[in-house]
């Protein structure tokens, strides 16, 4: 018998009413390279299981890096032991929700392995990176990073499922700080990530991306004037600032075990409440999806950490809260089945309830469109600084790229316009949504312990009316 299964056999022995078992291999590679060398290189393999156990209305969660089956029974044992006692202090027994599950098998798909690729080969493309900063000179702070992680897992319960799963993640990023005498200084971070292989350099060109906003963050310093400020304004915002408006201020209090107050000693709490359902929370346009299955994407998978097929979720729909995110727990708390929300970010960590791919649904504007329409207001392409508060209502957004627009055009660049406003007040001022959907990966932090896992949060371009603006010093 294969360990994963003896571990649930010997769970349900032991008495447990729900048994599970997660069993994952990773093997990873990192590059980091700052100012002109190499800083860091590493590889590694993981390898371990993860067993959660349900006694009695108690649940508990254990795991180990050993393998043999005398440490495993010891695991089982500690875990049903911890699930007993916790039953005796628990004021409502937790359950699991009824669920109709399937053994299955998924994928990601990729062209080119990022293993195959050399060493020297990954060093050259930063090389090619630097030269680009150093020959317009500004550039005093310059650090890139690669990193890849393929990933095989099975999971097995004891209602008698089989799922497993693989994926391969390639990322790059890069930091650059650029500074002026007498001007400033202005940060930047791009990433590009997908479920995909080395391919991802070809297809997104990163060096393309680095060269234009290098050009343009010496603009910034150059050209950009004060914003208007302290005065009623139409903003239309790029879908880079709404892809983060949206992780932050729609997905994360969407979440159900925040909602229920789990989550507010570590990562907050959230203005959502239960009874909240068909409220509503901005203008009709406003609809917001957390999608798992969009191929190729940073957040993809087909099922999930608790078995549970994958499916788009319609977080927010013409303006109302339409669902929240589930996994079998907090689903058996609503009544209503989980809609595949639980992930883990290793075999060490318990499956809880994340984001995958969150966005604004895009509408039928053209960025000019959307543009065209405006007396006088800011068009914030990129972002340089955001923070929110614990229930994530009140939150604040600085811009990078950002223009005055005076009469339907665009004027000079704006420094630093910052965006000060409630999650309602945003949702509502919202008049129109544009096409130009576009996704952003992230790595997405929640749990105690911590868990970061991989994500993508996109939108299109939209229009908010009669908001103000201050400026950031």
């Amino acid at each position: 018998m294969e360990i994963e299964f003896y571990a649930v056999d010997l769970a349900n022995k032991l008495g447990a009413e729900y048994a599970e078992a997660r069993i994952e291999r990773r093997y990873t590679s990192n590059i980091l390279y700052r100012n002109g060398r190499v800083e860091a290189y590493g590889y590694g393999i993981s390898y371990g299981i993860g067993i959660r156990v349900l006694v009695n209305g108690g649940l508990a969660f254990t795991s180990t890096n050993i393998l043999d089956k005398n440490n495993v029974e010891r695991i089982v044992r500690d875990a049903v032991k911890i699930a007993k006692n916790a039953s005796k202090h628990v004021t409502k027994p937790i359950k699991m929700s009824e669920e109709k599950l399937v053994s299955a098998k998924w994928e990601s798909k990729f062209k080119q392995n990022p293993f195959d690729v050399s060493l020297e080969e990954k060093i050259e493309l930063f090389k090619v990176f630097d030269s680009i900063l150093k020959d317009i000179g500004i550039f005093p702070s310059r650090s890139y990073n690669f990193s890849t992680g393929f990933l095989e897992k099975r999971f097995i319960n004891s209602e008698g499922i089989v799922v497993e799963g693989k994926r391969m993640d390639t990322y790059i990023s890069y930091s650059i700080i650029a500074f002026k005498p007498g001007k400033g200084s202005v940060y930047r971070r791009s990433s590009f990530a997908g479920t995909v292989g080395w391919e991802l350099i070809r297809d997104e060109k990163p060096e393309k991306y680095l060269m234009e906003e290098a050009k343009k963050m010496q603009e910034i310093l150059d050209k950009a004037t004060k914003p208007p400020i302290n005065e009623s304004l139409d903003i239309v915002l790029g879908s880079e600032v709404v892809g983060l408006m949206v992780h932050e201020s729609c997905g994360h209090p969407s979440e159900a075990d925040r909602i229920m107050g789990r989550e507010a000693a570590q990562a907050g709490e959230s203005y959502m409440k239960p009874d909240m359902l068909g409220k509503r929370i901005g203008t009709s346009v406003v609809n917001i999806c957390d999608d798992p299955t969009i191929p190729k994407s940073y957040g993809f998978y087909l099922y999930d950490d608790e078995g549970v097929k994958a499916r788009k979720r319609e977080l927010f729909k013409n303006g109302y809260i339409n669902e929240f995110l589930h996994n079998r727990e907090t689903a058996a708390i609503f009544g209503v089945n989980s809609n595949g929300s639980a992930r883990a970010s290793s075999y060490n960590r318990e499956p809880i309830i994340r984001m995958a791919n969150t966005y604004f649904v895009p509408g039928d504007y053209s960025l000019e469109e959307l543009i065209e329409d405006v007396h006088k207001g800011v068009y914030i392409k990129s972002y340089m600084e955001w923070n929110i508060d614990d229930r994530r209502w009140s939150q604040r957004y600085v811009g990078l790229e950002a223009y005055l627009i005076e009469n339907g055009e665009l004027k000079g660049l704006v420094k630093n316009p910052a965006l000060e406003i409630t999650t309602g007040g945003l949702y509502s001022s919202i008049d129109a949504v544009g096409k130009d959907l576009k996704f952003y990966p992230g790595t997405c932090g929640k749990g105690d312990p911590g868990q970061g896992v991989p994500v993508w949060f996109g939108g299109p371009s939209i229009r908010l009316r009669n908001v103000r603006l201050s400026i950031s010093l």
